[in-house]
Order: structure tokens, then C-alpha cells, then sequence
């Protein structure tokens, strides 16, 4: 694969601050997305990643580190001198103008042809599905097209890189989703590669080749969605994640396999499936790897699982799981995803919140993570 984007040891420290925002250890943050890949920075807010984006696109000034875009140092190039172009979260259309004219201003500024820039606009306005859009005003456009107005506006210019500043968080849920399908859609399409900046993971998952996760301006994992969930490199990875229950204690670690024990839970697990480097490890209990039983039924599992006894809380439903949440004590609450044939038998069983349960795993399924806070 053709690399797109190669940026090597960036750090940034903003005026008055003591702490670096990006890249606070001297080896800085180094990150590359491929030709065609969407690559998402995924933190909570104060990570570093919209300040990783800034350097990228030209809006921020690193104080230390190189940009490279297919091969060409842009480092010290003004934004308006790279192959890039940036949407930001408010899309910033310009209202005295319609769809085709917001389109084709960038264009216009670089002094293309009337005709060029007509067929480029339509085409970006057809990858986008604006088709026939083209005399609209912003005014009358719902949230959904004028984010599409926006994505066709930045790729009329056909960036090599086109970089995203969380732009679906103005939107409802369920136009967010729709448009996070419209991005894998117009990113397989276009062929352009996209850096994706947001701090909600499951946006980040389901839009993602793979996701860079950021913590205190570091990059502490980059993976595919899949590999995230999988293998998280770090309890702080697993919690912001959401992958499971996180245990954390007492390690005691036999042959191959790793006991975490805490004050009211023991979870063991396979020590292979590890960090590599790391001396202490977290356990975490994937949901949809949990099961529940009644109370009266505690040791029928069978061999290689372990158990806990544990007071049902409440059950929330997502709308196509049922969250069982059961209380082992004041610091353990372990979450079981039951599917709608596993929550009819948890009817069955007359398990209902208030009643004492059994929960239980398979070693095979715990993930031994690198316990960063011991």
C-alpha cells in the first residue's frame, strides 16, 4: 500500500501551559494512515487529538516533529499549500451562497475554469447524493445535506488527504448513524484517505479501517476496530472502549495463565493473550462472553469456568440486546448482553433485578490486560 500520510515525532505546547497537549515524552507522536484508508483519532476531550489533527491540516504549528503527504515534507506549508482540506463539526457553508456556488468556491479561489469547476462540483455533489441539489440554498438544507455539502465542497479540490474535526456531533442519533454508513460509502467510492477525529467509540468503530487511541497527548493503541475490542493494550484502552468489566488486584500468575484477584472477585485468564512488557495485569469480562443462571445452580458449569455470585441490579435495553447488570458488590458490576433466545431463558429462570444470580465465564474468554494504574 501507498502511505498518504506520515507524520513522525510531533509534540505541541500551547502558550501558558506547563504540559505538553501533544507528544509530552521527547520521541514526540508518530502516526501514518494508507492510501485509502479512514483512520480515526478516538479520546476524550484534552487527548491531544484535535491537536494532532491541526498539525496535520496546517492550522496548528508543531514545535517539534515532520508532516509528510505522499512523500513531500508540508511541515512549514500554510494550509492553504497542502493537498488537504478539513470539515469542520459546525461544516462552515456560506449561507449567502447555494450548494453548487459553496461547492466550487475553493475552486473558484484557485483560478479553475468555469467549466472544471462545473464538473467537478457536480460529480463531488453525486458522490455525496446531492444530485440535482446544485441551486439549493444552505438555508433550506436539513443538518444530514448540509454535512454532505460540506464533505462535497472539501473534496471538490480532490485532496490527497481529507481530515474531519467530529463532523456528526451536531447531529441526532440516528442521522448520525446514517451518515456514518454515507462516510464508509463515499470513503470506498472516492478513494481519498481520511483522518477521522472523535471521541465517541463507537462512531469510531464503525466508520474506521482502524482507530489511533489517544490518552494525555500519546498514542497509546492503534488498531483495527476488531483488534480494539480483542486485544486492548491497556486497561485505560479496555475502560474508554467499553470492552467489558475491568478487575483489577492481587496478581498471582501460574504457568501459563494469570489470576487477578480482587477484593471480591477472582478472574483468571490465558497469560498469552497479554501485553507484552508489562508486569501487572487487569482482567476484563467481555459482556457477550458472560452467562447468568440462577442462584440455585451455582457450580453446573463446565470445565475451564469460573464463577460469581451476584445480585441482579437492573436490565436495559438497547434496542436489539438486553443489558443484565449484577452486582458482585460496591466496586463490581458486571455487565451481561444477552441476546433476545438468551433473555427469554433469563425470563424463564425467573431472574428479574432484586434476585441473587450466578455469573460465569471461560478463562478462554477473559482479556489480560496491561494494568497501567498499579
Amino acid at each position: 500500500m501507498t502511505t498518504t500520510l506520515n507524520c513522525q515525532g510531533l509534540r505541541k505546547k500551547y502558550p501558558g501551559q506547563e504540559q505538553y497537549a501533544l507528544g509530552p515524552d521527547e520521541e514526540g507522536v508518530s502516526i501514518q494512515a494508507e492510501r485509502g484508508e479512514l483512520l480515526a483519532l478516538l479520546g476524550p476531550s484534552g487527548c491531544g487529538k484535535t491537536t494532532t489533527l491541526g498539525i496535520m491540516g496546517g492550522f496548528v504549528e508543531a514545535d517539534q516533529g515532520r508532516v509528510e503527504i505522499e512523500g513531500r515534507d508540508v511541515t512549514g506549508l500554510k494550509p492553504y499549500k497542502r493537498p488537504t482540506n478539513t470539515v469542520f463539526q459546525g461544516y462552515a457553508l456560506f449561507p449567502h451562497m447555494n450548494v453548487e456556488s459553496n461547492g466550487g468556491f475553493g475552486l473558484k479561489m484557485d483560478g479553475i475554469s468555469k467549466k472544471e469547476r462545473q464538473g467537478r462540483v457536480d460529480r463531488v455533489l453525486s458522490l455525496v447524493g446531492l444530485e440535482g441539489y446544485n441551486k439549493r440554498k444552505v438555508s433550506e438544507l436539513s443538518g444530514g445535506q448540509a454535512q454532505r455539502a460540506a464533505l462535497a465542497r472539501a473534496m471538490a479540490k480532490e485532496p490527497a488527504l481529507l481530515l474531519l474535526d467530529e463532523p456528526l456531533g451536531a447531529l441526532d442519533l440516528k442521522l448520525r448513524r446514517q451518515m456514518q454508513e454515507e462516510l464508509v460509502r463515499l470513503k470506498e467510492r472516492s478513494g481519498t484517505t481520511f483522518v477521522h477525529v472523535t471521541h465517541d467509540q463507537e462512531e469510531a468503530c464503525a466508520i474506521a479501517d482502524r482507530v489511533a487511541v489517544m490518552e494525555d497527548g500519546r498514542i497509546v493503541q492503534v488498531d483495527t476496530p476488531e483488534e480494539l475490542f480483542r486485544a486492548p493494550a491497556s486497561r485505560y484502552v479496555a475502560e474508554f472502549i467499553n470492552a467489558g468489566t475491568v478487575i483489577s488486584g492481587e496478581n498471582a500468575r501460574r504457568g501459563d495463565m494469570i489470576e487477578v484477584r480482587g477484593p471480591d472477585i477472582a478472574v483468571t485468564g490465558a497469560a498469552s493473550r497479554a501485553s507484552n512488557g508489562s508486569s501487572t495485569f487487569a482482567a476484563v469480562l467481555v459482556p457477550k462472553m458472560l452467562d447468568i443462571r440462577p442462584a440455585d445452580r451455582a457450580g453446573e458449569g463446565e470445565a475451564g469456568t469460573d464463577e460469581v455470585t451476584a445480585t441482579i441490579s437492573h436490565v436495559v435495553f438497547n434496542g436489539s440486546n438486553h443489558q443484565v447488570h449484577a452486582t458482585v458488590s460496591e466496586e463490581t458490576d458486571l455487565r451481561i448482553d444477552l441476546g433476545q433466545r438468551e433473555y427469554a431463558r433469563f425470563q424463564e429462570d425467573g431472574l428479574e433485578p432484586g434476585k441473587p444470580a450466578i455469573v460465569s465465564w471461560h478463562r478462554s474468554d477473559v482479556i489480560m490486560v496491561a494494568d497501567e494504574r498499579a
